[in-house]
């Protein structure tokens, strides 16, 4: 579940920052995009971006650790 989290964050994420270093005057369907004010956007989706890539990294490590434990 966590790995499916970290990865609509990491794309979420991804995609706002890229969204808004292009310049497109499109809010698209990057969440952050819609809620927060201009000034945040490029924080929030690097945050947004991080979160998700530690989500996705601890996720993994907790796999490796059960298989390793059997």
């Amino acid at each position: 579940m966590l790995e499916t989290i970290g990865i609509v964050l990491i794309v979420q994420g991804v995609g706002g920052l890229i969204n808004r270093l292009a310049e497109s005057g499109s809010k698209g369907w990057w969440l952050q995009l819609h809620v927060l004010p201009d000034g945040l956007h490029i924080p929030a989706s690097v945050a947004m971006g991080i979160v998700g890539v530690l989500l996705v990294l601890r996720s993994m490590a907790g796999e490796r650790r059960r298989k390793s434990a059997r």
